[in-house]
């Protein structure tokens, strides 16, 4: 990942203003430290803080057009790049980045041309022949951005908050799926797929379509889910530097280990990095998560590296790593501080790039909560609003917890194409039947059970949900809610509502991480950032009336699905905390 900040339309270009510039641009420099790059022109500033994973060598940012007209800063990547170029052979290109196609679309095609892009992104360009400027996010959110303004009239983007938030009077994130345009002042949306709309799709359930559909998120174009899930792996496989997996030993990252480890053989890269897959895991000595994730990776021949931490450890890092993610909302932190201490072991090694499992979760509605969905109409409309909040929880938290240490997460179940194939797929196949065998995410594990030539073992493929934050090791989040009550008081929490009136905690918990936060970013606008609302094991506020006892046990843990989680927490009664979490 990378980083920019672009500043269009400020009153002063001076000097200093170009120094503070640089200064701001700094603050990214974790998410790209391998160059710098700046574009001034008169009051418009592109700056851009590189991690260099396709052509290291010539693909420093901005990028630009023919005649420097048309400049552009990226991050992320573009997977059908190549194909994109065909389509532009009258133009010429200056180096072998995958982002320099933006330029030259925007040449062609103008402001629309967004759709036309296969990958995940967040990008500024800026027509210096009239001064007009566009920016714009990919699908779902992949990458971070956000959007703020100056007082004097200025436009700020910046992928992180941390590097608009003192200069900006006002600022938000930026949608994804959205495009802004200065020459209508506003965001729109470039991103319509058919789920959008909520509408219960009526397509019945093929399991060679689905495995076809992720396959193909890894590369070559084919029909299918599970082609497409093979595919969308493959195509991930996109680098010049080293990578991995992040393997946690449940199903969505067994899967996308299993089939990278397939597919390198048939990849480009696998002449320059061999053709043993490495994959990364973390957890408590003696978590669920290490034991299953060894016996994968034994299973499908890679390389595994294991890493151990303690709860002091990763309690020692949380200012740090609320600093990185730039959130308060409890399960993000809880999942993403073992991933932020994994992702620096990672980054020693020399590994610049892993693919990693989010999204299947909420396209599959595999959160143990689903268990309790009431009819598939409501099942469906909960997967379409998980995957609109990727954004601000899990997509976020993969993002930022590795960029921390100038490591690039890239996720295969959020390949535009297998989303629009598994979200087209008639909810009651997706309906937790224990009745009829089966259980959260069947149609996936289906279509991956080959007795032929199986992807993984029996008892992994058919493994219960463990949310991150609960595989690492159960002590974990005991730990951390053993460590705020410590330090939160009773009386801290009865007037926590007076305290932060927007986005009230709930816990001492949350009152713990929300003391972090604020010293970090102060102003109303960034806590607004910020998702609210009770939730259990991930769920939305709506979905916890799905069962009448979540209420008194509001916990984003998978644990919190009473009745569901084979560990599950036992029920609460009374106390202080659990009165004011359903207040």
């Amino acid at each position: 990942m990378c980083g920019i900040l672009a500043v269009l339309g400020c009153i002063d270009n001076s000097q200093a203003k170009r120094s503070r510039i640089i200064e701001l641009s700094r603050r990214l420099r974790h998410r790209g430290p391998d160059w710098s790059g700046l574009h001034c022109h008169q009051n418009c500033y592109l700056s851009h803080q590189r991690l260099a994973i396709v052509d290291p060598t010539s693909g420093d940012q901005p990028l630009y057009n023919e005649d420097k007209t048309v400049v552009v800063t990226v991050n992320g990547e573009i997977y059908n790049h190549k194909q994109l170029r065909e389509k532009l052979n009258s133009h010429q290109f200056r180096t072998g980045s995958d982002c320099e196609v933006i330029a030259h679309l925007y040449e062609e095609y103008g402001e629309d041309f967004v759709d036309m892009l296969d990958g995940m992104f967040s990008f500024v360009l800026l027509d210096t022949r009239d001064k007009s400027f566009i920016a714009a996010r990919d699908a779902i959110g992949i990458t971070p951005l956000y959007i703020g303004w100056g007082l004097d009239g200025s436009v700020w983007f910046a992928s992180e908050m941390k590097a608009l938030s003192d200069d900006c009077e006002q600022f938000m994130s930026f949608l994804p799926g959205h495009i802004y345009s200065s020459k209508q002042g506003a965001l729109r949306r470039w991103y319509n797929p058919p789920w959008y709309s909520e509408k219960i799709p009526s397509t019945p359930y093929d399991p060679k379509v689905l495995r076809e559909a992720f396959e193909k998120a890894f590369s070559k174009p084919s029909t299918g889910i599970l082609v497409l899930i093979l595919l969308a792996v493959f195509k991930r496989l996109m680098t010049d530097v080293p990578f991995g997996v992040l393997l946690s030993g449940g199903l969505d990252s067994s899967l996308v280990a299993a089939v990278a480890a397939r597919q390198l053989a048939n990849s480009e890269v696998a002449c320059q990095w061999g053709l043993q897959l490495h994959t990364f895991c973390i957890g408590l000595k003696g978590s669920p998560d290490l034991k299953a994730a060894k016996e994968v990776a034994d299973y499908i021949g890679t390389r595994h590296h294991e890493f151990h931490f303690t709860v002091q450890e990763g309690i020692d890092a949380l200012e740090e790593v609320i600093y990185h993610i730039e959130t308060y909302d409890v399960t993000t932190i809880r999942a993403s501080t073992p991933m932020f201490l994994m992702s620096r072991k990672i980054k020693s090694l020399g590994v610049k790039m892993v693919l990693s499992g989010e999204g299947s979760d909420e396209i599959f509605g595999g959160y143990l909560y689903f268990h309790k969905a009431p009819n598939k109409e409501e099942f469906h409309e909960e997967t379409c609003q998980k995957i609109k909040a990727l954004h601000l929880y899990d997509c976020l938290r993969a993002n930022k917890s590795t960029s921390a240490w100038g490591l690039e997460a890239r996720v295969p179940f959020l390949d535009k194409e297998f989303i629009n194939i598994a979200m087209s797929i008639d909810p009651e196949w997706k309906m937790i039947r224990p009745d009829l065998g089966r259980i959260e995410k069947w149609i996936l594990r289906n279509a991956f059970d080959d007795d032929k030539k199986p992807y993984l073992p029996k008892h992994i493929l058919y493994r219960q949900k463990e949310q991150f934050s609960d595989g690492v090791g159960y002590s974990w989040i005991d730990g951390l809610k053993d460590h705020a009550n410590k330090l939160v008081t009773d009386a801290m929490l009865i007037n926590a509502n007076f305290i932060y009136p927007e986005n009230s905690p709930t816990t001492k918990e949350g009152y713990y991480y929300r003391t972090i936060f604020e010293k970090f970013f102060p102003k109303n606008a960034a806590r607004s950032t910020v998702p609210g609302g009770p939730s259990v094991a991930c769920s939305t506020a709506k979905a916890v009336e799905w069962d009448a006892a979540w209420s008194e046990n509001p916990d984003p843990s998978g644990r919190a699905a009473l009745g569901v989680h084979a560990s599950a927490y036992e029920a609460q009664k009374g106390g202080i905390a659990g009165k004011i979490a359903i207040a």
